[in-house]
């Protein structure tokens, strides 16, 4: 997978576009001014979106490709991002160490997936915020983009079981229209939540 995302982060262009994810833009204010953990971030369209919004970014992926697009795009914007490169299973930060977690279409293989979100939640203080954005398991109905394998794709069912503890303000299943650089087009099925760790 990590030479996957290093090939597409390669090309010249932003794989998806360099402004924001629709969601995280409309609930920005949700997200407390404080420290921001962005798992899977890619190439930085959206922690570089909210460190200019005041907040504290930190952000990690397995692409070294991602990282330099991610840090090209803040010299630009003019912002410090704080951007690892490791595995989900070798993050390196502390429990209760951010005020915010921010995953947007953060797939990873259904082998770790579970354990993955339950150890992102031990770094999210009580009382932290979460936004979360992914592909349901009827985007494979769909062209705009994801994963193609049904078990990296996400049931609301789902979700309740791998965030416990997390009361969720907003769980919707929802179809939308992406318009995201060159990888995200058209209508496509996603699963979005607002919540707070207990």
């Amino acid at each position: 997978m990590k030479d996957f995302w290093n090939s597409r982060y390669a090309e010249t262009d932003f794989a998806y576009g360099a402004e924001p994810n629709e969601f995280l833009k409309e609930y920005l204010d949700f997200l407390p001014k404080g420290k921001i953990l962005f798992p899977a971030e890619g190439e930085g369209r959206n922690a570089v979106f909210v460190a200019q919004n005041n907040r504290e970014v930190c952000a990690f992926d397995m692409s070294e490709e991602g990282k330099k697009k991610a840090l090209d795009l803040a010299e630009i914007k003019k912002v410090s991002l704080d951007y690892e490169v490791c595995s989900a299973m070798g993050m390196p930060y502390k429990p209760d160490s951010f005020d915010g977690l921010v995953l947007i279409f953060a797939h990873f293989p259904k082998s770790i997936r579970k354990e993955v979100h339950q150890k992102l939640l031990t770094l999210v203080k009580p009382g932290g915020k979460i936004l979360f954005e992914a592909f349901s398991k009827e985007q494979l109905k769909y062209s705009s983009g994801g994963p193609k394998d049904v078990e990296m794709l996400f049931s609301p069912e789902e979700v309740k079981e791998e965030f416990p503890g997390v009361v969720f303000e907003q769980l919707e299943k929802k179809v939308i229209v992406l318009n995201e650089g060159k990888y995200h087009q058209g209508e496509g099925s996603v699963i979005r939540f607002l919540g707070t760790k207990e």
